[in-house]
């Protein structure tokens, strides 16, 4: 009999019940009981859903507050020394002291999770790291879900890649260390932890070691070896032999996100008694498992995309697993590619959604209905579910014939573009001296990301308008309101490059997938991006096409509204792909270049308005990069290709901007200077601009500005704390290159701690260009004796 099971399941909640306890929590309106009876609710209410479904072995542990790996920091109690996790704080307390900082202490780090939207803790490592179990939650959370009658398989991060997506933090005089020599001291608390669960009763423990799908160099590979090894080896004063490994339990180690064949051999010889496989990343390393699979090892195969929302072909799904049974038997088992944490939760919830394209789709408790399904054909025959499957061939081949997916006007124009449509018309250092001279702008100019508070008043606003509560007129001058008030403060702020807040933007991708034809919308599509920051993405399902303009309009009267240059923000055709659930009938390259198509024309309207900077965003850019180099080169010429179609329709003084965040670029920094933007600014406080210094070894030849104000905490930085961020910054690279930001936009946070922060962070830059030697009055920046071009200009 094929087991079904699934590796994860979403926490917010179908109606985002955790973001909303997570808020009130922080804000102190709940306290820590109601917050964890919250929490206790959703775990129930989900494992009590994947039963229903028909899932045999269900996970316990995958369920987080804020983060799996933050969970994992908890449970190793590997907490920095600087939170002070001895000074009589609560485990809440610590836990999210490190996801959003204190007073005194800025937050841990935070990035990708390999190519998702989904961002991680990353844990802080240095020479004194010790580990022990310092939290009880996931045997708790174990007690829970067998006390509903239900079979758990507890989840853990590996410590292969907890390790590996950690970061060594080098104390003062001391040697630099390898955070791989802390392997030998974390695995008697994964074993220790191992014990508990086998206590517990529980019989199955899936390991994830999604960085098995990197690069590996040899020295990672053998603390793979050392550390599965080590899981089986009692430590010293316990009980040796069968019977000491009889007390502990079966261990499936879960890998994801892209093939693994390369290591099949290494895998196979592991002392585990399951491995799991993406069978959708990666189909054909199939094969290369089954040949040689040892006896007595379960295989489990991930052969439902736990990454995109479209239905899964069944047919040919159920003839690929029973070739596996074949040869396998009762020790297939099958489930999801990955954790269902990267989808929505219930397509059922869809009210609105066109019946046609409802059709197509499948959300988490549809896609676990479908593993369900897969097993019930192997276990009773294909007959048992021979209307399932006549029901999923149908609706793939709806899809396929369906005349809402191709566009001939945009399969036209794509056919038309030449090389020259993706180029500038003249060299960098050609543009940055006609820009100068039309911004004026002064030395460390200063400027934020684009978004400013989302009040309550604007979402009341938006939803009367979505509801039809509230007419076009009377919406467009509630907008406009908004709008002044955000020129007016940043007057007040005394930036130098004012942005409209984006008062009527729901989502940076959203806003626009609204606007553009080939894009539908859900009402609970929710997925998390971090913390309690959950995002909507929209369904790119077929050839996408403009209309008519996005945003002229808005910038248009912002600009009239002010003496100094707004930005036109616009989000790029890589981040619009890649936070969308994108098409899978078409290369996503040639999606790329409809999207990038479509910005192109909005960024020539917004140059006819007469704005002369225009920010392209692409927080996604790094993202999309495959997670094996091999294929690095193809990704990074579509990629770039498709940013400079969308900004390379404009004149040498338009100035282009691009921002990026939470993730690591030094390894692309060619393909981002590639891409040609006037100005890139990037995410480095919390890194305390480590980011920065492979853009100087680089010598990065355009302009670019490091965030010197982390947004996602609600910490409030000094003057003094940027101040000495640019100092580094000025170390790394040439001031006359730099531009003064925080990290990324700020609709998440609210006015008085915003105006507080870029006050300070604007008096930062002022007292920088007096230290360079610069005087700001009426007529120019006076610079000290130097071989470098001249300074910007001051406004006056």
């Amino acid at each position: 009999m094929a087991l079904t099971h699934n590796l994860g399941f979403p926490r917010i909640g179908a109606q985002r019940e955790l973001k909303r306890a997570l808020e009130a929590y922080w804000r102190g309106d709940i306290g820590d009981e109601q917050l964890k009876t919250t929490a206790a609710e959703l775990r129930k209410r989900h494992w009590l859903l994947q039963r229903e479904q028909g899932i045999d072995l269900i996970p316990a542990g995958d369920f987080a507050l804020y983060d799996q790996m933050l969970n994992m920091t908890a449970l190793l109690s590997a907490i920095p020394a600087r939170f002070g996790a001895d000074k009589g704080k609560t485990e809440l307390d610590l836990y999210f002291a490190m996801a959003r900082g204190t007073v005194d202490q800025p937050a841990m780090e935070m990035t990708k999770w390999f190519d998702t939207n989904y961002h991680y803790i990353v844990p802080e490592f240095d020479a004194h790291t010790c580990f022990r179990i310092g939290s009880e939650q996931l045997f708790r959370e174990v007690a829970e879900v067998q006390a509903l009658g239900i079979k758990p398989k507890a989840v853990l991060i590996g410590p292969l890649t907890y390790l590996y997506l950690g970061k060594e933090v080098t104390r003062q005089n001391e040697q630099e260390f390898s955070r791989l020599d802390l392997l030998p001291q974390l695995l008697p608390v994964y074993r220790d932890i191992l014990v508990r669960l086998a206590s517990l009763g529980v019989e199955w423990v899936q390991i994830d070691e999604p960085v098995l799908a990197l690069d590996l160099d040899e020295d990672w590979l053998r603390g793979l070896d050392q550390a599965y090894a080590g899981l089986r080896e009692p430590a010293d004063g316990q009980a040796h032999g069968p019977s000491a490994l009889a007390r502990l339990p079966k261990i499936l180690l879960a890998t994801y996100f892209d093939g693994v064949n390369n290591h099949a051999e290494r895998l196979k010889k592991l002392p585990v008694e399951g491995l799991h496989i993406d069978l959708c990343r990666a189909p054909g390393q199939l094969g290369i498992f089954l040949e040689g699979y040892p006896a007595g090892r379960v295989l489990s195969l991930g052969i439902i995309d736990g990454r995109n929302i479209w239905r899964a072909d069944l047919a040919p799904t159920l003839a690929v697993l029973s070739h596996a049974q074949a040869l396998l038997g009762e020790r297939l088992w099958i489930a999801p590619s990955c954790s269902l944490l990267h989808c929505p939760v219930d397509l059922e919830l869809e009210s609105s959604l066109e019946p046609e394209i409802r059709n197509w789709l499948a959300f988490s408790v549809q896609k676990l209905k479908e593993v369900s399904i897969l097993g019930q054909g192997l276990n009773q025959g294909e007959h048992s579910i021979r209307q399932q499957l006549d029901a999923s061939t149908a609706a793939r081949q709806a899809r396929r014939e369906s005349s809402r997916i191709h566009n001939p006007v945009v399969q036209d124009r794509l056919n038309r573009l030449t090389e020259q449509d993706g180029r500038r018309k003249s060299p960098f250092k050609v543009r940055q001296k006609l820009q100068r001279e039309r911004l004026q702008l002064p030395l460390l100019p200063t400027t934020t990301i684009g978004s400013f508070p989302q009040t309550a008043e604007i979402r009341k606003a938006r939803a009367a308008f979505r509801k039809g509560e509230l007419g076009n007129l009377q919406y467009l001058e509630a907008m406009r309101d908004e709008i002044r008030v955000a020129i007016r403060k940043q007057e007040e702020i005394g930036l130098d490059v004012l942005v409209h807040g984006e008062a009527e933007r729901n989502d940076m991708v959203e806003y626009f997938g609204e606007q553009l034809w080939g894009y539908v919308f859900t009402e609970n599509g929710w997925v998390q991006s971090y913390g309690s920051r959950c995002v909507k993405p929209p369904i790119l399902y077929g050839d996408i096409y403009r209309p008519e303009p996005m945003t002229a309009d808005w910038i248009r009267y912002a600009q009239s509204q002010t003496g100094k240059p707004v930005k036109g923000m616009l989000t790029g055709p890589v981040t619009m792909l890649m936070w969308s659930f994108v098409r899978d009938d078409q290369p996503r390259s040639v999606t790329a270049l409809q999207l990038a198509l479509a910005i192109r024309d909005e960024v020539v309207d917004l140059e006819e308005a007469g704005i002369a900077i225009i920010q392209i965003d692409e927080p996604a850019f790094r993202e999309g990069l495959p997670l094996k180099k091999r294929d690095w080169n193809a990704y990074l010429e579509w990629a770039v290709h498709a940013f400079r179609v969308a900004s390379s329709g404009v004149r040498d003084d338009s100035q282009i901007h691009t921002h990026m965040c939470y993730s690591e670029f030094n390894d692309i920094l060619p393909a981002i200077a590639d891409m040609d933007a006037d100005v890139i600014t990037i995410e480095t406080s919390r890194s305390r601009m480590e980011l920065l210094d492979g853009f100087g070894h680089f010598k990065y030849p355009n302009e670019i500005g490091p965030g010197v104000y982390d947004i996602h905490s609600p910490r409030i930085p000094r003057s003094r704390e940027m101040l000495e961020l640019l100092e580094k910054a000025c170390g790394v690279i040439d001031p006359d290159q730099l531009w003064v930001n925080p990290d990324c936009g700020l609709k998440t946070r609210g006015w008085g701690e915003v105006m507080t922060a870029l006050k300070q962070m604007v008096e930062a830059a002022h007292l920088l260009r007096a230290r360079l030697g610069y005087r700001e009055d009426e007529s120019q920046l006076e610079a000290p004796e130097s071989d470098k071009e001249p300074a910007r200009v001051s406004a006056g």
